[in-house]
């Protein structure tokens, strides 16, 4: 972590290129996940990673769970373990975020893609089930009027991915060097997931069963000088076998670009699309500072619409989200384009539709963590984060739903995220 003060590499050309997005990826954007995605780094330095598993219930209750590993240069990393339970119809949200004790991975007889602590465990295993044929089972502990036991496992025919293959797919690079990054984004997906099991939350037993996702990301750099601004989109529907539209993007600051410091921002976006209940297309795009962004044969995109100022965060709120996604079918013998887009209405400060919180970012981050992130004097990060029925419009082969040519609009529920850093 001190080598840069004591570097005698070269000096570099001040407008080379000091980001290396993964949305330029040119050959097969479809990676396949292998084992050793999804394990746990537990990287040293300054790095954060998380495994969150997001779920609708069949209620529409939205649950996600999720673990964090933060490692602060020297410090002993900090791990905890957060839930959040909403209940839309009863406008109700339950939130525990602890931090975790004697945290092990692997745990004895077991990979890196599981992990215990005292207060959890989280175990990848095989399943009996050819049509689901691996799954991960969650049991945890977090009060006493709160417990969680969660089976997710992965359908056949949605393989998980990263974008690009082998061992660096899903990575975007920060400095000059990509072989000695000054730091990194990885996300990786199982962008359909179905959920058996129940919680147990002030004595009672609550039946969850539904459909979601799963995302394991790494931020290698400290997050303030990744983003200023993250979106996220995660819409599911049983219709039609099982219907998923999800996407990860992040904006650079303007210290990182195709021209070095000050040509940034970028955009970098990554999504997928489950039609028909197979995992049928993969996204990505970026939007550099310096130019337009035309329509393309592959689209993953997010826009604000009709921003307002929000006096509650001091950021300019959007009063409604339109993703868009776009691409050519994974599937063998398929043919022809795929599109589809979502618009969602969130709402005023004053007026929300669906809002099920604005999370203070610094309050919830432990202490230690807080005092070696400087975020810009006045400046506080926050998670906007918006539950809402929608509609996906979807258009493409018949191959893949029938009807599909013609277009469909398809019913289901959306979780999204807007999340301002600075």
């Amino acid at each position: 972590m001190f080598s840069s003060l004591f570097s005698t590499a070269p000096p570099v050309d001040p407008k080379a290129p000091n980001f290396f997005p993964v949305s330029e990826e040119k050959s097969d954007l479809f990676g396949e996940l292998e084992a050793k995605d999804l394990e746990w780094t537990c990287a040293g330095g300054f790095v954060t990673e998380t495994q969150i598993f997001y779920h609708f219930l069949q209620d529409g209750t939205m649950l996600m769970c999720q673990v964090i590993h933060s490692s602060i240069g020297l410090w002993y990393p900090t791990i905890q373990f957060t839930c959040k339970i909403h209940n839309p119809t009863k406008n109700e949200t339950t939130w525990r975020s602890i931090n975790v004790t004697n945290f092990v991975t692997p745990p004895p007889g077991l990979d890196k893609r599981s992990s215990k602590a005292d207060q959890f465990s989280i175990t990848y295993k095989p399943s009996s089930d050819s049509s689901h044929p691996e799954m991960y089972t969650i049991r945890a502990n977090l009060s006493d009027d709160l417990q969680v036991s969660l089976d997710v496992s992965r359908p056949s025919a949605v393989p998980g991915f990263k974008v690009g293959k082998g061992p660096k797919g899903g990575y975007s690079y920060f400095g000059s060097d990509q072989q000695k990054p000054d730091g990194y984004v990885v996300h990786r997906f199982w962008p359909r997931t179905k959920a058996s099991g129940h919680i147990i939350h002030n004595g009672k037993a609550i039946v969850a069963e539904g459909h979601g996702m799963l995302v394991h990301a790494i931020q290698g750099m400290r997050p303030n000088l990744i983003a200023s601004r993250w979106n996220f989109a995660n819409f599911q529907s049983d219709a039609y076998g099982g219907v998923s539209a999800i996407q990860m993007e992040f904006i650079t600051l303007d210290t990182h670009g195709r021209c070095g410091a000050g040509s940034g921002p970028v955009t970098v976006n990554v999504g997928s699309l489950v039609l028909g209940g197979k995992l049928a297309v993969v996204t990505a795009e970026t939007k550099w500072s310096d130019e337009a962004q035309p329509e393309k044969a592959v689209m993953s995109r997010s826009h604000h619409l009709n921003p307002v100022h929000d006096p509650d965060t001091g950021y300019m709120q959007p009063t409604a989200v339109e993703f868009r996604w776009a691409g050519s079918p994974l599937l063998q013998g398929v043919e022809g384009p795929v599109v589809a887009s979502l618009h969602l209405d969130v709402g005023s400060p004053s007026s929300p539709t669906g809002l099920i919180e604005k999370v203070d970012v610094l309050a919830e981050i432990p202490y230690v963590i807080k005092t070696m992130v400087n975020y810009v004097a006045g400046t506080k990060p926050y998670i906007y984060q918006w539950q809402n029925n929608v509609k996906l419009a979807v258009r493409g082969p018949d191959a893949l739903i029938p009807g599909l040519s013609e277009g469909l609009d398809i019913e289901g529920v959306i979780y999204t995220e807007a999340s301002f850093i600075s």
